[in-house]
């Protein structure tokens, strides 16, 4: 009988490796670059915190939110102009009811100085402030400030007052208005507090600058 079945080799069989396309040959996505952005630049300012324990005086003229009213007696010393009204107390101080003004809890900025003038950053330092002290439930939106020119040229009292705020002299706020009638510098520069009213607080967190 013939056997049809030829050898088989039986060593043992090592598998190939099908080559595969290389990695360089791939498709990959371009490498997107990435830039930090540039940081925005920002108006410095400086701010404190006043508390109704420091018994600032308020005179002039200014909301009735923004002071606590104390009736107190005030001792007048008598002098050479009061004698004559004053006869019967010539010897002895006159103790006279006045109605004084504390200023009540608020944020008090110290000053404020921006990197670019006429860009917006004085306004949205000032945007910023402001609703920090709307949602401060002890000062209640209450801002104040002092107009002090650091330079004969320069006021900073036209500034505050195109964003609301308001001088605690009337004959102030008059001149203010004449100078934004008539388009002309605040010279001489006034001087003295300013405060931002209720009323100008929600327009300038609403719209920005008033004008």
């Amino acid at each position: 009988m013939i056997n049809n079945i030829t050898t088989m080799d039986t060593r043992p069989q090592m598998a190939v490796a099908k080559p595969t396309a290389s990695v360089q040959n791939m498709g990959m996505p371009p490498i997107l670059g990435f830039k930090t952005p540039p940081l925005k630049e920002k108006a410095k300012i400086q701010v404190k915190k006043v508390k109704r324990g420091d018994n600032l005086i308020i005179p002039g003229v200014i909301d009735d939110d923004y002071v606590d009213i104390v009736e107190e007696y005030v001792t007048i010393e008598n002098n050479n102009q009061e004698q004559n009204f004053f006869a019967n107390h010539i010897n002895n101080p006159i103790k006279i009811k006045r109605k004084i003004k504390y200023l009540k809890n608020c944020y008090l900025i110290d000053f404020i100085q921006s990197p670019k003038p006429r860009c917006g950053l004085g306004t949205e330092a000032i945007k910023n402030l402001a609703e920090k002290a709307m949602f401060d439930p002890k000062a209640q939106g209450r801002i104040v400030t002092y107009s002090i020119p650091m330079i004969k040229e320069m006021s900073p009292a036209l500034f505050f007052y195109k964003l609301g705020f308001r001088f605690t002299s009337p004959e102030a706020n008059k001149y203010m208005e004449e100078c934004l009638v008539k388009n002309i510098p605040d010279i001489p520069a006034q001087t003295g507090m300013m405060y931002l009213p209720k009323s100008k607080l929600h327009k300038l967190l609403r719209y920005g600058e008033l004008f």
